[in-house]
């Protein structure tokens, strides 16, 4: 590969007027040739200052950059590059936030949604002791008192050399389900795990598909065991796809929300990638959510309806959507692994598929998964 004349044509690329108003995922399909070309792009900052918009994605081979379409790359590059649009993406909350608590409660609670998933019944066995939980969603807010003591530093790809504030409280709503420790007043799932905020969305709660092909690199580069998914899209990426393959065949775990359009048979991506654990929600009754995503592409079923947790300000918050169920079923995959660190991905996606509770006679006759239990993952453990 001619890497000066790539790097040349790219320069030419970035200074079209149009060039600001799209965004484009490069794609190499050779992961030396995508060393080299980082190594000349940098070199080459020094003559083309337009290079300095241009952004490594190591997990994928790939650059992200402000370009419009470009034929004439593929043209003259085929066979090497591939190239599709840096499209948003958006959490999955389905309704908005409405306050129920600003002030301590004076008895730490279990939500319902955790104890329906009688998850209080293994903390015997399991609490998330030494499982680092990789959440990539609006950041978190780290002054709430149920969550100071598991949160790890992590990063912001928003305002980067700042920490991963929360501005939506989408994010801080999740790490709450997943690991709020209970000393001042929800308990979440798994308390003794460590979140790991990778601030990828702003205040409207929307991202570049790069921002979380980042996110998941800097995960995987930092050891993280799992990765919360609360978001999603209608549109396949492969570049999103080769992230997730990639970071499975590390090790890692991924969780991801089916999405909120209420559609059977239809999941957003990336829980449709068959590398992570889908996740749908159901109501206060036990039942399916209106809005949930439903179908066989699902591997299971979680509490998604008026979740309460953790909010920005030591406050508590309603939530509804696929979001809030993704987080309890992150959760209690922290708690397997913390009870076996050398389960696999496989492995966990099993165990979830079989330990659930089936759903009543109307809906078993569409062969939907159930929602998943505690107790019955647990007991998989042993088989």
């Amino acid at each position: 590969m001619e890497a000066l004349a790539f790097v040349q044509m790219l320069n030419q690329l970035l200074s079209r007027s149009e060039a600001s108003t799209k965004r484009h995922i490069i794609r190499l399909s050779d992961p030396s040739q995508f060393r080299l070309l980082k190594k000349t792009i940098q070199r080459s900052k020094g003559i083309y200052k337009r290079l300095s918009a241009v952004q490594p994605l190591p997990i994928i081979s790939a650059f992200v950059c402000p370009v419009p379409p470009c034929p004439q790359l593929l043209r003259k590059f085929a066979g090497i590059v591939s190239v599709e649009e840096d499209v948003k993406i958006s959490v999955h909350a389905f309704s908005q936030p409405s306050p129920v608590a600003g002030a301590r409660f004076r008895t730490p609670f279990v939500p319902s949604g955790i104890r329906l998933l009688r998850v209080p019944s293994v903390w015997n066995r399991a609490s998330g002791a030494k499982v680092k939980i990789g959440v990539i969603d609006t950041g978190v807010d780290y002054q709430h008192p149920d969550l100071q003591s598991i949160l790890s530093r992590g990063i912001n790809l928003v305002n980067p050399r700042t920490l991963p504030h929360d501005d939506n409280g989408h994010g801080t709503h999740i790490a709450g389900t997943i690991a709020a420790t209970g000393r001042w007043g929800m308990s979440g799932i798994a308390p003794r795990a460590t979140i790991y905020p990778v601030k990828a969305f702003d205040h409207n709660g929307s991202a570049f598909v790069s921002d979380i092909i980042h996110g998941i690199d800097w995960c995987v580069q930092n050891g993280v065991d799992i990765i919360n998914m609360s978001f999603g899209m209608r549109k396949r990426s492969e570049a999103m796809l080769e992230a997730v393959r990639n970071a499975t065949r590390s090790g890692v775990v991924i969780v991801a929300s089916s999405g909120n359009d209420g559609k059977r048979g239809y999941v957003d991506y990336p829980a449709r990638f068959a590398q992570t654990i889908s996740v749908g929600a159901i109501d206060s009754k036990g039942k399916v959510a209106h809005f949930s995503n439903r179908g066989k592409r699902i591997d299971v079923y979680a509490p998604g309806e008026r979740v309460l947790s953790t909010w920005p300000n030591r406050r508590y918050h309603e939530m509804s959507g696929t979001s809030m169920a993704t987080s309890h079923v992150t959760g209690i995959v922290a708690l397997l692994l913390s009870a076996n660190p050398r389960l696999t991905p496989q492995q966990l996606k099993q165990i979830v598929s079989l330990a659930q509770v089936p759903f009543s006679d109307e809906t078993k006759k569409a062969r939907l998964p159930g929602r998943i239990d505690a107790i019955k993952a647990f007991r998989r453990l042993r088989s």
